[in-house]
């Protein structure tokens, strides 16, 4: 173990015997025991190797039952690697999964005191640190009530308040901002980003790329088992989110095209405002799309279109040159060069996919229509919102 690693994993891998479903009785138990050697099994990782420098925060992405949280477990210790090795320096605290390491039919308080003696701090120590754990978890009122009536969000805000309280020297976090309101999210990554800057140690999982980006020195991907690619956090999030694009691309989403090819769409391409090509919308929230076209013959008052959509909920926008007053009065041999510009701050934070037409006025004849042709995606939305679209609103309260 290298002396600045904080966290060693040496070719760790870990299986999962899958045992059938169905009764447990003796007679099935032992007839179970019999079949383990031919037992399937599901092999969650597969040789990981990842070193953790002191003081350094490393996030860890990947799409569901990637092994993200089983590796998580593995170095907490709640888990056993099948083969290799996992070395850690210092004491390690973690939230891994809601609730975890809480009893239901204690209280709030009690199970503050649990965790605290599991950890080995002294019981005077944790009264002097207990105001401070309920004041962050702010579930004052309820912490003398047993944990097994908490919300989910009581759980995890009081989950999180004792892990970061206890001051360990490597904190593990697993999708805790997946749980309770933006109020909680902002102090979490306000204490996770004070505990990153005292020098401690911090890997943390969350879907949540733009807080994960914002947080760590280093993201490490993980794709079914495996450490794919490890790196700047920009970077990662980049290539993560072309590896999801790539995959959408080989599914339900792949491109395709028809029409009567009088007239072709030629190359499409989107760009930021210096014209090199993006695949995340760039900061000044505006997609920039250019369409070469080729033209076999004049074609009268043509329309040129597009749709965004996303893998999820279909198209979620769409407009042509004649939804937007711009005449076109004839393509000829050999083409041309048309643009779009669009403001894209309206969209919510995700992947999405454009698509694009060339059609006649009356949209009776289709020259040429490309479908999935571009990927993009959007890191952060600009403001907080439910949905795909954020829509103007205009709120007025009147007091009776």
């Amino acid at each position: 173990m290298n002396p600045g690693a904080a966290i060693s994993i040496e070719h760790v891998t870990k299986r999962f015997p899958l045992s059938a479903l169905g009764s447990s009785s003796l007679k099935h138990l032992v007839i179970d025991a019999f079949r383990r050697r031919r037992a399937k099994v599901f092999q969650a990782l597969t040789d990981v190797n990842l070193e953790v420098r002191q003081g350094e925060s490393l996030g860890i992405i990947g799409s569901n039952g990637a092994g993200k949280s089983t590796l998580l477990s593995i170095i907490a210790g709640t888990i056993t690697p099948t083969e290799g090795r996992v070395r850690a320096r210092g004491k390690i605290s973690s939230l891994l999964e809601l609730g975890a390491g809480f009893h239901p039919d204690l209280t709030g308080r009690e199970n503050v005191f649990l965790y605290g003696a599991i950890m080995g701090i002294p019981r005077a120590e944790m009264r002097r640190r207990f105001d401070a754990i309920v004041d962050f978890a702010g579930i004052g009122e309820f912490i003398d009530q047993p944990v097994r009536f908490y919300s989910s969000g009581m759980y995890v805000r009081l989950g999180f308040s004792v892990a970061v309280q206890i001051d360990p020297d490597i904190l593990l976090v697993d999708e805790v901002l997946a749980v309770g309101d933006a109020d909680f999210q902002r102090r979490c990554l306000k204490r996770m980003n004070e505990f990153r800057h005292s020098g401690k140690t911090l890997v943390l999982i969350s879907h949540d790329l733009g807080a994960i980006q914002s947080i760590s020195d280093r993201i490490a991907i993980l794709d079914h088992g495996t450490i794919v690619n490890v790196g700047g956090p920009l970077d990662m999030v980049d290539a993560y989110h072309g590896r999801m694009l790539a995959e959408a691309a080989g599914g339900a989403a792949a491109a395709t095209e028809w029409g009567t090819r009088e007239a072709l769409i030629a190359r499409v391409s989107m760009t930021d405002a210096s014209g090199a090509p993006v695949k995340r919308l760039p900061d000044d929230r505006i997609i920039r799309i250019s369409l070469d076209y080729t033209a076999s013959r004049r074609i009268a008052a043509p329309v040129f279109g597009f749709g965004v959509a996303t893998p999820e909920r279909g198209v979620v926008f769409g407009s042509n040159t004649q939804i937007e007053g711009v005449a076109v009065p004839e393509i000829a041999p050999p083409g041309g060069h048309v643009s779009f510009e669009i403001d894209a701050s309206a969209l919510q934070a995700g992947n999405y996919t454009m698509s694009f037409s060339l059609h006649s006025a009356d949209h009776q004849t289709n020259y040429h229509r490309l479908e999935n042709a571009l990927s993009f995606y959007i890191d952060k939305a600009c403001r907080g919102f439910e949905g795909v679209a954020a829509l103007p609103v205009k709120c007025t309260v009147c007091a009776n």
